[in-house]
């Protein structure tokens, strides 16, 4: 028998949860149509919180997109207490971004970046000059990024340059080719400060997640859905019918982020 996911505190890394349906809503068929939508589904599949930032479906060219995205995500905090608020900052911008993301550490006691999508957004690519200066800023405060896919040459930069800063591999992706998940589990255990959440594709493959654990070590690995992309609950029992132990349920489903960000 698979565990109960009751017997779990879950915490999804990785979702992208709106206020606008229609510029923020990212599920391919149109559901949920609210946050209130949203919120049930997560509760119902066992997951008892989550986090990630909201996004918009257009390139990005004025910096107050950016800051009516974090405030949505503090509006959503108030409305539904198991969302764990997290934001977005924007390349083309990296003083304004700096000085959003500090605010909001100090003050809302945000911990957590992203997820950080390129090419839906146009924020710039990791290791381009605005989000490197974006990001050793964060490094100093100890959060956590969460990035869309991500290449050695475009994270590699990022982790050399950002001491401090915790970096978030999103998709694990098909198991082959040069870059591939057996090859990102290997960049991802070379480095301390690099992990990788479990959402999109490569978990529906049998027995990658033991695979992971086996190269990376436990505490790499975070449970994330990409909801309302795909099924929380697919993820939920995906990561459940692995060959775990219990103690490694216990660091994928919840224990790493909280150790990651502090957050209980």
């Amino acid at each position: 028998m698979i565990p109960n996911p009751a017997d779990f505190d879950i915490i999804d890394v990785h979702t992208h949860p709106f206020l606008d349906f229609e510029n923020g809503c990212i599920g391919p068929y149109g559901k949920p149509e609210t946050m209130a939508e949203f919120d049930f589904e997560m509760r119902k599949v066992g997951i008892s919180r989550y986090t990630g930032s909201p996004l918009v479906k257009h390139f990005v060219t004025d910096f107050a997109e950016i800051r009516k995205i974090n405030e949505d995500a503090l509006r959503i905090r108030d409305q539904f207490p198991a969302y764990i608020p997290a934001i977005q900052v924007h390349g083309a911008f990296p003083q304004e971004s700096i000085a959003e993301l500090t605010k909001l550490y100090h003050e809302e006691g945000i911990r957590y970046i992203g997820e950080l999508v390129p090419y839906i957004m146009d924020t710039g690519e990791y290791n381009t000059p605005g989000m490197i200066e974006i990001l050793k800023e964060a490094g100093k405060l100890g959060m956590v990024v969460n990035f869309h896919g991500g290449t050695r040459e475009t994270v590699e930069p990022v982790l050399k340059n950002c001491p401090g800063l915790k970096v978030i591999l999103a998709h694990p992706g098909e198991p082959w080719g040069p870059s591939g998940a057996k090859v990102r589990f290997d960049f991802i255990a070379e480095y301390e400060n690099l992990y990788m959440d479990t959402s999109g594709t490569g978990l529906f493959r049998w027995n990658m997640l033991r695979y992971a654990l086996d190269v990376c070590g436990a505490e790499k690995l975070l449970f994330g859905s990409d909801m309302p992309t795909c099924s929380a609950g697919m993820f939920v029992f995906g990561v459940l019918s692995e060959n775990l132990t219990e103690e490694e349920f216990r660091l994928v489903l919840g224990g790493n982020f909280k150790r990651l960000t502090g957050i209980e």
